[in-house]
């Protein structure tokens, strides 16, 4: 009986309306810092950013590509620091060639 109530149009279509409005009401009964991930999932229902899903990915390249090139790296004390740097070296090159080029 409840599956054949839940697939009628007008539950659906009210379902759709209502979600965006039951997140925020969620969401603003709980005080959440607004620049954590939990704001962005409760208010907008996206489980992740896709900026930071690329840097996950730009993450996980560093490290596989520093795997390759150096073996047992990972087991040494600087690697997370190597990691970071690398990282923080191609958001620099990244940012200077966006500054170039609207330059």
């Amino acid at each position: 009986m409840f599956n054949k109530i839940k697939n009628l149009k007008i539950v659906k279509t009210l379902s759709e309306q209502i979600s965006p409005k039951l997140r925020w009401l969620n969401f603003a009964n709980k005080n959440i810092d607004k620049s954590s991930p939990d704001y962005v999932r409760m208010i907008s229902g996206v489980d992740e950013l896709k900026s930071s899903a690329d840097e996950r990915k730009l993450e996980a390249m560093v490290r596989q590509q520093l795997k390759e090139e150096f073996p047992n790296i990972e087991n040494s004390k600087s690697y997370e620091l190597l990691v970071d740097a690398v990282i923080h070296n191609y958001k620099k090159k990244q940012l200077q060639a966006m500054d170039e080029n609207i330059s």
